[in-house]
């Protein structure tokens, strides 16, 4: 029989690689290898970052968490006036019965407006929609529109009905 064959030398291979990576995993400073970014997974270490690029991670955080379906992860990220407008209960109830799910969000562009709020423009599919930014509580927030404010006045359960009625519940 043949010692050397490909796949015993591919096995040694493979099984030194992985005690090297793992001796150099063990021996790295932890701090300095940290992943660059993710904003949806990190967790912010304090203040955020007062600046385009701090607003833009926040909008892309809320974006992923709707977009994903975790409707009480994006609540948590809206205003305080957002949050009074309608409870997380609601909010998750309008959102599980009337939101596309599982369709990315795509910050496309924004722009500071002022030193405590930031313009984002997302697109989903091919349509685009600004959303307005405030930086509260040391962070960035955002600020539902007046016309998602008006729809959560309502209610969950008028809110659905109406928009099921007008057409625009995705999941009618």
């Amino acid at each position: 029989m043949n010692r050397s064959h490909p796949f015993r030398r591919f096995g040694a291979l493979a099984i030194i690689a992985a005690a090297a990576l793992t001796f150099t995993a063990a021996c790295s400073d932890d701090k300095a290898d940290a992943p660059a970014g993710n904003a949806a997974a990190a967790a912010p270490a304090g203040p955020e970052a007062k600046t385009i690029e701090g607003a833009k991670a926040a909008a892309q955080t809320v974006f992923d968490r709707f977009s994903g379906g975790d409707f009480a992860g994006a609540w948590e990220l809206y205003t305080a006036a957002g949050k009074k407008a309608i409870s997380k209960e609601d909010y998750v109830k309008l959102n599980t019965a009337c939101s596309r799910k599982g369709l990315a969000i795509q910050l496309t562009s924004a722009r500071m407006d002022g030193p405590d709020r930031a313009i984002v423009i997302a697109k989903q599919l091919v349509a685009a929609q600004s959303y307005t930014m405030v930086y509260e509580a040391d962070g960035w927030k955002l600020e539902p529109a007046k016309e998602g404010l008006a729809v959560y006045a309502k209610g969950a359960d008028k809110a659905i009905a109406a928009q099921k009625k007008a057409g625009t519940c995705a999941n009618a």
